[in-house]
């Protein structure tokens, strides 16, 4: 079996978020597994020069965008046995960031094309195709308008992957016809709403959508969580699947991290995290103190990651006997409230404003408890990340939260989770976390469950090969 996985960013050439990850853990996942599974790319102007070094160009070739063509250089490049296609357009392509421009409709248009009339010029014929988020989602649009049929094509089953619905590419109906290019009586595929949806044409022609989650795959059914595409998918019901994502346990590995201040296994996580608390504390400019327990965050500051439950508690949580820090940037309301939140409180809270890679390891391997009580969350990984560092985790139950950790009280659970979008559910989750971290025994036993849970990506590939096979055999 051959999958090309279509993704707008993938490690370790350009990330922005989850999809990074995702794209560059779960191909190298599928070929341990003698899955032959390749990426595709766009090449950005971010991509390091020494990558590049590493590049072999293989052709260049025209790609229709509307009622004209662009150039597209195909580069190839090989990282942990896995094979990168990176699509060039400098006009598209070689500009700071890698989203929010005018044109991304545009650009994320050309590249889905250009995907498709790539296949011919390099030596791998999928049977696969999986698209990613709305940046990719035109590719199960035009292989069915356009490729289906072809010589060389046929036989192809798509599969699209929704990693947040809230990102859904809505543009004009304008752009169907001088950007998008498909015929009129096809409009409809895109249509949704007064707008054109990208991510609606793939829920509509891909042969099976799924989800970063199964309990996600159901929650977006529903209009609290659908950001309106609940119609469509209720619709398509019977291709939505949801498989929850891993993480990379060998480069979150607290046993081999160099980001870390003391390195520690399972066998030696007391003593690990006690020095890397210590060395965290002395960092953030918090009292040393090795009997108070460390809760950490590391988030997008977003209102749905829960942060308004944090505003309404925080000053009632901060009368525990804890500290609290907080890693992330984002809106400027909580990033104005944490910074008075410090200045209210120099001996327990610290904010540290900006995502740094190498602090967040340290506050997954310094802190005692970390605390994620989003609104929303279709997967999730820093839970996961967390548990591979022995750090409990309180989360409430919702997306891949859900899927991931179980609740204490439970029998093999080893976090403390709420169910309710309520402050004061997660403060009590909070405590019941606190009253477990001053129990030696209780402590050891959990932190031991969550650094042995299985979060990594054997489990998710073998689903999605069976998804595959079962596509395949419907042939």
């Amino acid at each position: 079996m051959k999958v090309l996985y279509v993704a707008s960013e993938a490690l370790p050439f350009a990330a922005s978020g989850g999809l990074a990850d995702v794209a560059g853990s779960l191909p190298r996942a599928l070929r341990r597994r003698l899955i032959g599974c390749r990426v595709v790319m766009p090449l950005y102007e971010s991509v390091p020069q020494e990558m590049r070094d590493s590049m072999t160009f293989l052709t260049s070739l025209s790609v229709p965008v509307a009622w004209r063509r662009q150039y597209c250089g195909v580069f190839e490049a090989k990282v942990d046995g896995v094979i990168y296609y990176l699509l060039d357009n400098q006009y598209y392509f070689k500009r700071q960031g890698m989203y929010g421009h005018y044109d991304d409709a545009e650009r994320f248009a050309f590249f889905s094309r250009a995907v498709l009339e790539m296949l011919p010029y390099i030596d791998f014929c999928p049977d696969v195709i999986h698209a990613n988020d709305w940046q990719s989602a035109l590719v199960p649009l035009y292989y069915s308008l356009y490729y289906a049929d072809r010589e060389g094509y046929k036989g192809i089953k798509t599969v699209f992957t929704i990693h947040n619905i809230q990102y859904q590419g809505k543009y004009g109906m304008e752009l169907l016809d001088d950007v998008v290019g498909i015929p009129q009586q096809s409009r409809s595929l895109m249509e949704f709403d007064g707008c054109a949806n990208y991510m609606k044409s793939a829920i509509e022609t891909a042969h099976c959508v799924t989800t970063v989650s199964p309990t996600y795959a159901t929650e977006i059914l529903d209009p609290w969580f659908s950001w309106g595409l609940d119609p469509i998918l209720q619709a398509r019901q019977w291709k939505l699947h949801g498989i929850l994502n891993g993480i990379d346990t060998v480069g979150y590995d607290p046993a081999a991290d160099d980001n870390i201040y003391a390195p520690y296994t399972v066998e030696t996580v007391a003593e690990g995290k006690a020095a890397n608390k210590q060395a965290l504390q002395e960092r953030l400019g918090l009292p040393q103190r090795k009997d108070v327990p460390l809760v950490g965050m590391v988030t997008r500051l977003a209102s749905h990651k829960g942060l308004d439950l944090v505003k309404y508690i925080v000053d009632t949580l901060l009368t525990r006997e804890l500290q609290l820090v907080i890693l992330g940037s984002g809106e400027w309301v909580y990033e104005s409230f944490f910074r008075e939140l410090q200045s209210k409180y120099p001996e327990k809270f610290c904010y540290c404003a900006g995502f740094v890679p190498e602090l967040a390891r340290k506050i997954y391997a310094g802190a005692d408890i970390f605390l994620m009580p989003s609104k929303s969350e279709p997967c999730g990984l820093a839970q996961m990340v967390a548990c591979r560092y022995g750090t409990l985790p309180v989360v409430r139950q919702t997306g891949g939260l859900k899927d991931s950790i179980r609740d204490s009280g439970d029998e093999g659970g080893f976090g403390f989770t709420f169910q309710s979008y309520n402050a004061d559910d997660m403060l009590a989750a909070i405590d019941r976390a606190l009253a477990a971290y001053a129990d030696p025994a209780r402590l050891a036993q959990l932190r031991t469950l969550c650094m042995t849970e299985d979060f990594s990506w054997g489990r998710s590939a073998n689903e999605y090969i069976r998804l595959y096979k079962s596509l395949l055999k419907d042939e």
